[in-house]
């Protein structure tokens, strides 16, 4: 598999970036050298290794859900630059 030009274009333009001729020749060769690092990972022989999501022996590392008071309203909003209603308030970002 090879990254062309065309393709470090294509993925600029959905990230919403401006790459200049060099930029795109160099992040063309760049991806190019990583994919080619990443095929070597083929030439190893991993038949009788176990896959693993992680490197470590997890258990549970999630607490107990536990109930417990809320903060007081007031203490929370102590600090807010603007409240209403006991709420946040914030300016608006619909129309």
């Amino acid at each position: 598999m090879s990254i062309t030009a065309k393709d470090v274009e294509h993925v600029a333009k959905l990230a919403r970036l401006r790459l200049d001729a060099s930029e795109t020749e160099r992040m063309t060769e760049q991806l190019n050298a990583i994919l080619r690092y990443a095929e070597k990972l083929n030439e190893l022989d991993t038949d009788g290794v176990e896959p693993t999501s992680h490197p470590m022996p997890l258990s549970n590392v999630m607490r107990e859900d536990a109930v417990r008071p809320s903060w007081p309203i007031e203490s929370v909003l102590k600090n807010a630059p603007d409240e209403e209603d006991g709420q946040f308030k914030v300016p608006a970002v619909l129309e």
